[in-house]
């Protein structure tokens, strides 16, 4: 519908009256909504691709002058031939969608590769680079690229196959955090909404398409701006899912908003496919074992022995068994003293 909005503005232009009409009509017809989430399935979205040889026949844009904020030249080019003078490259470009001809030359160095929704992209992965500290056991992957090229791409291998698949994106709060068709969207654009949504149900679509139909999860958090209208998509895409909204405190404390209550949470979705469930944690009320590893930051430079986990940063706490109170902090410990025998003594000496 928002291509016929740019219809009638240029019917408009042409014929005024017809315009006119086309109009009112196209009014009468947008105010009969059908029951549900409706939103504007936008122009097909188009992406930069900044590190893709130009070649002849692609279509491109024609990036703003180095160090510029300016937005640059929106409009998209084809190239029609490229040139190799002294080292230095250039290409033919020619207007497309335009009504009459246009045509320039401009360095290759200050254009960059459009693809559009709707171009067959054949995407490949190239390994950059690997860290292996596990072994035998399995390793993980992690694939750097446009996200909707990205989740296409394993249509071909894990069609049916992924397990869980977590979602965090843009917020659409306004501000300069998310680009639709290589534009900010503004907190002022009235189709800001719809253009997160026909955003969002594209991915999702691929995202059906990857997991387990008998045994999976879709993860996806979000804030205010958002989670109505999301938790609406979700429900219309997944009718055969079960669909639970559950919140996430990041900052108990509250994020401090000029004219606004603070805001201490998030939301999270999670969408069950087949018999998917929360694991059942009742239990019969056996004590765990102590998780060691979780009470303490676990990055390499605090590791215990090193200059940041040093001496001082490694020491016993102790725990009162009948009244579970900290009764004291003990003092620092050697960096040959293994933990589980200073347990041992404690529990032995009675504290």
């Amino acid at each position: 519908m928002s291509r016929l909005t740019d219809l009638i503005a240029k019917a408009k232009t042409e014929d005024p009256q017809l315009g006119a009409d086309l109009e009112r009509e196209f009014k009468a017809m947008s105010s009969r909504l059908s029951f549900g989430l409706n939103f504007e399935r936008h122009r097909p979205e188009a992406v930069e691709l900044p590190q893709r040889p130009i070649r002849k026949g692609d279509k491109v844009r024609v990036l703003p002058p180095r160090g510029s904020t300016a937005k640059g030249d929106q409009q998209l080019w084809q190239v029609k031939g490229i040139h190799n003078a002294k080292g230095d490259k250039s290409a033919d470009l020619e207007l497309l969608d335009a009504k009459e001809p246009e045509s320039q030359t401009v360095a290759l160095d200050d254009l960059a590769v459009v693809a559009k929704f709707q171009d067959t992209i054949y995407p490949g992965l190239i390994s950059t680079g690997s860290v292996k500290r596990g072994g035998d056991k399995p390793f993980h992957t992690v694939i750097n690229g446009e996200n909707f090229h990205v989740l296409k791409a394993l249509t071909y291998t894990h069609r049916g196959k992924v397990d869980a698949i977590y979602i965090d994106p843009p917020y659409n709060t306004g501000a300069r955090d998310w680009k639709y068709n290589n534009d900010y969207v503004e907190g002022d654009d009235l189709y800001r909404h719809s253009k997160w949504l026909a955003m969002m149900e594209r991915r999702l679509a691929i995202a059906k398409e990857l997991l387990n139909p008998d045994d999976s999860v879709l993860v996806v958090t979000i804030d205010e701006k958002e989670y109505l209208r999301l938790g609406l998509l979700l429900e219309q895409m997944f009718p055969e899912a079960t669909v639970q909204m559950i919140s996430s405190v990041i900052n108990p404390k509250g994020t401090a908003r000029t004219t606004y209550f603070s805001r201490t949470d998030e939301y999270i979705f999670v969408v069950f496919f087949g018999s998917a469930s929360v694991p059942d944690r009742s239990g019969n009320g056996a004590a765990e074992e102590v998780r060691w590893r979780y009470l303490r930051r676990t990055d390499v430079e605090s590791a215990r022995g090193t200059s940041k986990g040093g001496p001082a940063q490694f020491y016993p706490i102790y725990v009162n068994s009948r009244t579970e109170k900290i009764e004291r902090i003990g003092d620092a410990l050697p960096v040959d003293t293994p933990r589980t025998r200073t347990y041992l003594k404690t529990v032995l000496a009675g504290s």
